[in-house]
This record gives structure tokens, C-alpha cells and sequence, in this order.
């Protein structure tokens, strides 16, 4: 009996016990502690959208975030420019320079200098010095660029001129027609550019100095004279260039006739005298100006036209070129 008593006793104390447990978990003031849900730390470059030190307001539209992937560069779309096959303008500079851009290549290069271009066509038969141009089938060039004395040139009824030119073995033939309203030329030797004359420039050796902006041995400037006092009168060459030869030219023809408002002459110079020997395809820097004087009585070079229009005396890379052509 003792026994059972001793155990209702034990029940009853357990049971308080549980009571007791369960009342004090819903105690007033006790605050419960629940376990922290961990996020893993965002990535860096994304910390400005956790940040939790402000919300986005809701007037401004959330950023949104695109995720690009890194790729091999593509080829471009446009395709590389192609070599070409234009010439080169080569410019003459009369000190070297340095520059940061290089050049495309190219396949082929040519030289180019100021003025048109010229081609002699070889004769099978000598032209018969009259005046007269009735076997001169060449192309014909102006002579029209003012290069002296533009104030006092006053048309071109004053002054301009047309030239043709031709080869053979033996003789370098140039053709001019001169409008010139009135013919003066009182002058001789060195002094015929200071009258009615024609003037002729020669490079012989072009490309060995093709860029050299200064005379030298191989460039020649030879005077024409188409008679002095009248057309009619004593015709005269002569060479200013080179210095060292300076003085008439032997073996030379010169013919010339004259109309209203217009003369017309015939000049041949032997190769000699330039020390070349001609062949089809040679190229040489070459320049015909023709000098003006209206002032009777007087030695004076009034002005001057070329076919060059940056003509410079001193200055070979402002001469054209002429092809010696079959």
C-alpha cells in the first residue's frame, strides 16, 4: 500500500514539473531569439544593389543588369583597302623631313613634276626650216601661265604662246607659235631674254637628281632669239646653263616668219650640245617659257608665259618631263 502511494506521488510531481515548463515558454517580457537566416556575401561589383542603407525610391526605374560575355574580337566588317596601281606624286622638298605616316604601298611608282607632261614624236624626216609647220603632226601645248611681269602683261593678244615638239638621231626640234601684238628685240648674247625670245630649259639627267631643287651640271637653259632688230634679222642660241659653257651654241637652225599680231619659229639643236644621245622612251625635265618686250629702243623683259606654271629657273623640280616617243 506504502508502495503505491509513493509512486501516485512521483506522477503527481511530474506532472507539476511539466506545468510548470510549459507556463514560463509564454511568460510575459520573454522575447523569443530566432536562429539568423545567412545570405552569402554578394559579389562586389553588385554591392550597390544589397545595400541596405537605402531603398530605390519608387519613381526611379531599378537599374537592371545585363550580363555580357567576353568573346574573341570579330574580324571587322569592312574589308582592308587593296594595293593600287596609281603613280606616286613624288614632291620635291629642298630639305629631307621626317613624317609619323607611312605610306601605303603601291605596285608601281612614277615620278611626277609641275605642268603637263610633254612627248616628242621622232621624225623620219627632217622638218624644212620656213616657218611653215605643214609636217609638224605632233600634239600641240600651251604656253599660257604668266610667270614674270604680271603687271605688265595685258592679254593674251600681248602674250601667249603654243609649242610642238619632235627628235631625231641628230637634233632636238621644238615649234612655237607667238601671239606678241608687237615684235622688239634689240638685244644679243646673254642679253636676248631682254626682248622678243624664246626660252628653253633641259634636265638631262632627271632621275639621277630627280629631287634636287638647285641647278647643276646636267640642266641646261638655252636662248632663242628669232632675229634681231626685225623677224627678218640675225637669229642668235644661247646658253646661260650650264655656267661652265656658257656662250652660242654651235650647229643650231633657226626659222622664222611673222603675220599680224603673230610670229612663228623653227628651232633645232643638235644633241650635242646637250651631251645626251637620244633613244625612244628617254624622259628629261623640260620647260619652254617665251619672254615679251614692247618697248622700242629699249633691252627690257616686260614679262614672260610658260608652260610651267610654277616656273622657277633655279628650280629643276618645277620643270615638266619630256618623253622622247616613237
Amino acid at each position: 500500500m506504502e508502495e503505491v502511494m509513493k509512486k501516485k506521488l512521483r506522477m503527481m510531481v511530474l506532472f507539476i514539473l511539466v506545468v510548470l515548463i510549459l507556463s514560463a515558454c509564454n511568460m510575459p517580457g520573454a522575447k523569443p531569439n530566432p536562429t539568423p537566416i545567412l545570405f552569402p556575401t554578394p559579389n562586389y561589383t553588385m554591392t550597390a544593389l544589397f545595400s541596405q542603407e537605402g531603398e530605390i525610391p519608387p519613381t526611379i526605374t531599378p537599374p537592371v543588369v545585363v550580363v555580357t560575355q567576353v568573346e574573341q574580337t570579330a574580324a571587322p566588317t569592312t574589308a582592308p583597302a587593296e594595293a593600287t596601281n596609281t603613280p606616286v606624286v613624288l614632291t620635291a622638298t629642298s630639305a629631307s623631313t621626317s613624317t609619323s605616316t607611312v605610306a601605303a604601298a603601291t605596285n608601281t611608282a612614277q615620278p611626277i613634276r609641275g605642268g603637263q607632261w610633254v612627248y616628242a614624236k621622232k621624225m623620219s624626216t627632217a622638218p624644212t626650216f620656213d616657218g611653215v609647220w605643214d609636217e609638224w603632226d605632233s600634239t600641240k601645248y600651251p604656253a599660257t601661265y604668266v610667270v614674270y611681269g604680271k603687271s605688265e602683261w595685258k592679254d593674251s593678244a600681248d602674250l601667249e604662246a603654243s609649242f610642238r615638239t619632235a627628235w631625231d638621231n641628230d637634233y632636238f626640234y621644238v615649234a612655237v607659235k607667238v601671239y606678241d601684238d608687237k615684235y622688239v628685240q634689240d638685244a644679243t648674247g646673254m642679253d636676248i631674254y631682254k626682248g622678243d625670245s624664246i626660252e628653253i630649259l633641259l634636265d638631262t639627267n632627271l632621275y639621277g637628281d630627280l629631287n634636287t631643287a638647285y641647278l647643276s651640271n646636267d640642266d641646261y637653259q638655252i636662248g632663242i632669239s628669232p632675229g634681231k632688230g626685225s623677224i627678218e634679222g640675225e637669229k642668235e642660241v644661247f646658253r646661260w646653263f650650264p655656267s661652265g659653257s656658257a656662250g652660242g651654241v654651235s650647229g643650231t637652225k633657226v626659222a622664222s616668219t611673222k603675220e599680224d599680231g603673230i610670229y612663228r619659229i623653227e628651232i633645232a639643236i643638235p644633241w650635242s650640245a646637250f651631251g645626251v644621245s637620244p633613244s625612244s622612251g628617254k624622259q628629261f625635265g623640260f620647260g619652254l617659257s617665251v619672254s615679251d618686250n614692247d618697248n622700242s629702243g629699249e633691252k627690257l623683259q616686260q614679262s614672260m608665259v610658260s608652260n610651267l606654271p610654277y616656273r622657277s629657273l633655279v628650280d629643276p623640280t618645277t620643270w615638266t618631263v619630256i618623253t622622247l616617243s616613237n
